[in-house]
């Protein structure tokens, strides 16, 4: 997903394993024109981290892979489509086959692409932090160090 215009490349495989994940990288490299670099955000899965996967990237120089940590799902706004695509269509669907899962998934997001809408953060970097600040508060008490917000640069 691209996070500046919501545009979606998708592609669905039975499996995920490196080797889909490979495949998926090249769609993204045919799709993506050249002259653009790719940012890529990724769970912590262990199919994003394997040596065939970081000999791809290196072979790619334009490709950037970044990780989220682990519990911080919110931060990749795939995870966001996600729960468009769990609400918009699994939830009110009935999918006699794969075939037919995987076909209405295609036409989600052709259907999504004709009219794309990126993701906006409605709080601030540090509205989030200072809200985890407080989640921390009352499930740790005072037993951890204050996040402190970023600031400047």
């Amino acid at each position: 997903m691209n996070v500046a215009d919501g545009m979606v490349i998708a592609s669905t495989h039975r499996r995920h394993r490196a080797v889909e994940f490979r495949k998926f990288l090249h769609k993204i490299d045919q799709s993506v024109p050249e002259h653009l670099e790719v940012h890529v955000v990724c769970d912590n899965y262990g199919t994003h981290k394997t040596p065939s996967v970081t000999a791809w990237i290196e072979r790619h120089p334009r490709f950037h892979m970044h990780v989220t940590p682990t519990y911080s799902s919110w931060i990749n706004q795939v995870e966001r489509l996600f729960a468009e695509v769990t609400r918009d269509l699994l939830q009110r669907s009935d999918h006699r086959s794969v075939h037919a899962l995987e076909k209405d998934l295609r036409d989600w997001v052709k259907a999504w692409n004709e009219n794309p809408k990126p993701f906006i953060w409605t709080k601030t970097a540090d509205q989030i932090l200072e809200s985890l600040e407080r989640l921390l508060q009352r499930i740790n008490g005072a037993r951890h160090e204050p996040v402190t917000p970023r600031t400047g640069t």
